[in-house]
Formats: C-alpha cells, sequence, structure tokens
C-alpha cells in the first residue's frame, strides 16, 4: 500500500510517498481502508523531532482519519465490515487507574496516533477498536476525518476542563488554526459570546461568518488587553481558551475576569512564558492543561454536532501526494480551518 513516510526528521523535503507493507489486526484491532485523512500542527512537531520526540524511523504520520472497516480481530465487538468510521487519535493502556476511571487522556502511557504509531496517512491503519466511532451520518468522509482531533481537543478544554456555561465570554488566540476554529464552532454551540484574535483581517472576516462576535487583529491593534477589556466594559473574559503559547501568554493575565479559566492545549510559539503570580491569586483565577479526550467525551462531542448537525470548518482538500505542499500551507498558516488529504 502507498503511505507518506517521514525517512528523517527535519524538513518538508524527509516527507516520501513509498510502497510500506500492509498492517495485520491484532485481536483486538480493525483494518480501515483510509479514505480521508487531516493534517494538525502535531505533524510538524513529529517531523521536525520536536521536543526530543523518540519516533522509530521510518514513521507514517498522520492523527485524522476517517474510511471504511474491512478487516477485524478475534475480539472486536460492536463494529462490522464496510461500517463507515472516523478514528479517535489518543491511545491508551486501558488498564491503570485513570483509564479505569474513564480518563483516557491521563493514561500514564498516553499516546497519539501518528506519533506514537504509524498513522492516517496512508491507505490503511491497524486501529484499536475502542478508538474507532461510527462516522455521524450528516458528514461525509472528508468532512468526517477534520472532525476528530481539534474537536475532540476543543470540547474538553470548553466543557469538561473549563465548565463553560451559556451567557460567558470566552476569548480564542489565534483564529484559523483547526482548534481554534473547532473552540470557536461549540463555543457558539453552546451560547458563548465569543471574542478572536488573528493576524489577518481576512481571517477575522471569515471568523465573524460563523460565529466570532468580536474580532482583533493583534498585527494593526496597538493595545488588545485593553480593546477586549473595553469590549467586556472592563469585566474581562470568563474562559481562555489558548492553543499558542508564550506569545499569549501575558495578555490571558491582562484580561482574565475574576475566577476566570484559563485552559492551554498548545504552544505553537514555545512552551517557556513568564507568570504574574500576583494577578493568578488576587484574581483567583484557574490554570488548565488540556490534551485531547477520553472515550466518553468522544461520544458526548458527536452526540452534540449529530443534534446540531454541525460541519468543521475545511480549508482546502489535497491529494495525498501534494503532502509537502498541504504541509506547507499549515506551516505558514495560511489556512482557515482544516486541510484535508485524500486518499
Amino acid at each position: 500500500m502507498k503511505a507518506v513516510l517521514l525517512k528523517k526528521h527535519g524538513g518538508l523535503e524527509n516527507l516520501v510517498i513509498e510502497e510500506v507493507p500492509e498492517p495485520v489486526p491484532k485481536d483486538n484491532e480493525v483494518i480501515i481502508k483510509i479514505h480521508s485523512a487531516a493534517l494538525n500542527h502535531l505533524d510538524i512537531w513529529v517531523r521536525q523531532g520536536a521536543d526530543g520526540r523518540k519516533i522509530a524511523l521510518p514513521h507514517i504520520p498522520g492523527s485524522d482519519g476517517a474510511g471504511t472497516i474491512i478487516e477485524k480481530g478475534a475480539k472486536v465487538v460492536g463494529l462490522k465490515i464496510d461500517d463507515k468510521v472516523i478514528i479517535n487519535p489518543g491511545l491508551s493502556c486501558g488498564i491503570c487507574e485513570q483509564c479505569q476511571h474513564g480518563q483516557q487522556s491521563q493514561c500514564r502511557s498516553f499516546g497519539i496516533i501518528g506519533m506514537s504509531i504509524n498513522g492516517t496517512f496512508a491507505e490503511k491503519i491497524a486501529v484499536p477498536f475502542e478508538n474507532v466511532n461510527p462516522k455521524p451520518e450528516h458528514l461525509n468522509l472528508d468532512e468526517a476525518a477534520a472532525l476528530t482531533l481539534t474537536f475532540l481537543t476543543a470540547w474538553r478544554m470548553l466543557f469538561s476542563r473549563a465548565w463553560l456555561k451559556p451567557g460567558e465570554t470566552v476569548l480564542i488566540h489565534g483564529i484559523g488554526g483547526g482548534v481554534a476554529t473547532s473552540c470557536l464552532q461549540l463555543a457558539k454551540l453552546a451560547g458563548a459570546v465569543v471574542i478572536i484574535t488573528s493576524s489577518s483581517d481576512n481571517k477575522i472576516e471569515k471568523a465573524k461568518k460563523i460565529g466570532a462576535d468580536y474580532g482583533i487583529n493583534y498585527k494593526t491593534d496597538s493595545d488588545i488587553s485593553k480593546n477586549i477589556l473595553e469590549i467586556t466594559n472592563g469585566k474581562g473574559v470568563d474562559i481562555i481558551a489558548d492553543s499558542v503559547g508564550a506569545a499569549t501568554w501575558p495578555i490571558n493575565f491582562n484580561v482574565a475576569s475574576k475566577g476566570a479559566r484559563i485552559v492551554l492545549c498548545g504552544v505553537t510559539t514555545g512552551a517557556q512564558a513568564q507568570t504574574n503570580l500576583q494577578y493568578l491569586y488576587w484574581n483567583q483565577l484557574n490554570i488548565l492543561g488540556s490534551t485531547l479526550g477520553s472515550h466518553s467525551e468522544m461520544k458526548e462531542m458527536l452526540k452534540a454536532i449529530s443534534a446540531a448537525k454541525l460541519k468543521p470548518v475545511i480549508d482546502s482538500i489535497e491529494p495525498i501526494k501534494n503532502i509537502v505542499k498541504a504541509m506547507d500551507k499549515m506551516e505558514k498558516s495560511d489556512q482557515f480551518g482544516k486541510i484535508v488529504l485524500s486518499l
């Protein structure tokens, strides 16, 4: 079968398409014929070998995928051959205390498909059956492939970690990326007022078309914090959804309301940032980390978007042969929403 292979860590030139052996399912696995996969910033970090990640090379990247079950192991239950499915990319042991309590993303051996094991940028993949869910009926396979990592991450951030309630104000940094646009869609679904930031007026206008109430261009705005406080009549925001990290961390403390929740799921601008501890304790802020989500959160998220007929924002769909072009676009932050690969 054909797959995208990372031969060594570094630049885009290290991604090639080659023939690789087909996967063989274990007793608890299904083989999925991938129809569509989608890009995430994780794919950049895996390619670059960021944070000293130990990945056996050559390696197949890709965490998001949707397709058809074509084979299953002896212990697989609840799934059938020819089922159209999507993949939850979070891997867990299933036996540790966190897994037993239904907190798979806090498993001591937690991993992610496309990082910990070979990923979805291939014609077929073997996946534990617990990580497979029926495709929502209102989505086609391209849309379904764009759903899982970012929407599951956004769901846990907003609802499990930050306890979002209708009418609250949410600040989302760096609109255009997958997690940020997913947070916007889910926050609006929950009845929140949403402020977004971007370096692009075009992205701000696109975000307003899918529900953003206010948009701030951080390249042209001389005082982002002042603007946000004016929008909120001096109160500040209730929740901050941050996947940016170092560049936005000081702003978060300037604009957080008393008792606000700052929830962080990524550090695209760096992991080291100073924290104003006086702001932290005086304003009784909640600083929350969040990674992907559990099996039950996946089901909750799918139920909610199915009821609302919500669709992920797709920037573009590229044939897998254009993997370098697609990843270059994401790396330059030129996209709005998810970039999907068709196989």
